[in-house]
Order: structure tokens, then sequence, then C-alpha cells
């Protein structure tokens, strides 16, 4: 009897631990399937280590997406998430700044106004691209000139 018992018990453990696992399986496949985003973080690269990405928005990572897809290369983020940048873009993780080796400027910018939910676009004399997801406008800026001389602003309809 006691060996009935014991084969008893330990079917009916044996069957509870299975139920419970397959629950649990059910679950997180649940989970998982409603919180997918798209992981765009494979359209770009990043120049050094330090550059911090991790927080970009859906949407920038789209528009990068977008640039890598127009030019042909990806593009390479040489800033990103600037905690302590004031009232920039970048302080919200809104923006990047960036290069494609290999890919004319002017190409860069056009590819980046025609990226859907586009913000900002700005050119630096340097070669770098900044783009964000804020408010729509363009702007060039060389130079650490006094005043904003050197910064030229205007409304982008």
């Amino acid at each position: 009897m006691r060996m009935i018992f014991r084969i008893a018990l330990s079917c009916l453990m044996a069957l509870s631990l299975n139920v419970n696992a397959e629950a649990e399986a059910g679950q997180s496949q649940k989970r998982r399937g409603t919180s997918f985003k798209h992981d765009y973080s494979a359209f770009y690269t990043v120049q050094r280590v330090s550059v911090r990405t991790s927080c970009f928005p859906e949407k920038l990572g789209a528009i990068l997406a977008h640039i890598a897809k127009q030019t042909g290369r990806k593009p390479m983020v040489t800033s990103g998430h600037r905690p302590r940048s004031g009232r920039s873009q970048h302080s919200r993780c809104y923006a990047a700044d960036i290069r494609v080796p290999g890919v004319p400027e002017q190409r860069i910018l056009a590819a980046a106004r025609s990226a859907p939910g586009i913000g900002g676009v700005g050119r630096y004399c340097n070669g770098i691209v900044h783009v964000d997801i804020g408010p729509k406008r363009t702007w060039a800026y060389c130079g650490k000139a006094k005043g904003l001389a050197n910064l030229k602003r205007r409304a982008r309809s």
C-alpha cells in the first residue's frame, strides 16, 4: 500500500509542476507579444562605446533607419544622450549627431529632411549632422563666434 501511495504522490507532483511550467510559458509568450517594439539599433553604429543610444525612442531609431536606407550605409552616431546639455534635445534623448562615412553631407541632409517624423535637422562645419524629433527647424552652425552671427535658423514649413 505504501508503494502505491508513493507512486501516486510522485505522479501528482510531476503533473502539477508540468501544469505550472506550461502556464508560466503561456503567460510569458503573451507578455512578449504585446510589448514588442522594433529594435532599430541594427541600422546605426556608435563612434565610441561611451555614446549613449539605449534610450533613443523608436521614432528616432526609425529616422536613423530611414537615413541608412536612403544613403545605403549605416549612420555613425557621434553623440546621443547627454543628460547635462541644458535645453537641448540631447538632454531628453531625442537627438543624435551623426556622420555617414563615404556619403556626401548634402545627401545625408536630404535623407534626414525626408525622414518621416523628423523634427530638427542641423549642420555643423565639421561634417556632423544633427537630427532630432523635437520641433521642426533647420540650422547651420560654424565656429565659436560671439552672439548669433554664425547661427542661422529658419523655420521649416
